[in-house]
């Protein structure tokens, strides 16, 4: 077999080898492909001191419709993973926090890359 790819399809492919390491929680709770997109996007918004509203999640229509997103919204706070947070001086306003297991679940997750790097498959 060739493995002779550009530098680009190998970095992908790195990248996808380093993706398959984690499939789920360390208590071992799935998250869906959907659920851990959601979850991805409020956690970087979170990490860059602009915490995501839940209107604003809810409007994430590359996504999935409203509804949906209110589903997956109410299924990662029933797994402990986001929080809402009520915006001071107007109790409306709802902003999604990661809760603590989320954050050592992305703890887990960039260990896991870690090993995988110093650990690599191909």
């Amino acid at each position: 077999m060739d493995n002779n790819q550009s530098p680009f399809a190998s970095a992908y492919l790195r990248f996808l080898q380093l993706a398959k390491v984690i499939q789920a929680l360390p208590e071992g709770q799935a998250i869906d492909a959907n659920e851990s997109a959601l979850l991805q996007s409020v956690v970087l918004r979170w990490y860059e001191n602009q915490p995501m509203s839940v209107r604003e999640a809810i409007g994430l229509a590359e996504l999935g419709s409203p509804a949906t997103l209110h589903k997956r919204i109410t299924r990662l706070r029933e797994k402990d993973l986001l929080s809402t947070l009520n915006q001071e001086g107007d109790r409306r306003a709802k902003f999604l926090i990661p809760t603590q297991r989320t954050l050592d679940y992305f703890q887990h997750l960039g260990r896991s890359m870690q090993q995988a790097h110093q650990n690599p498959i191909i």
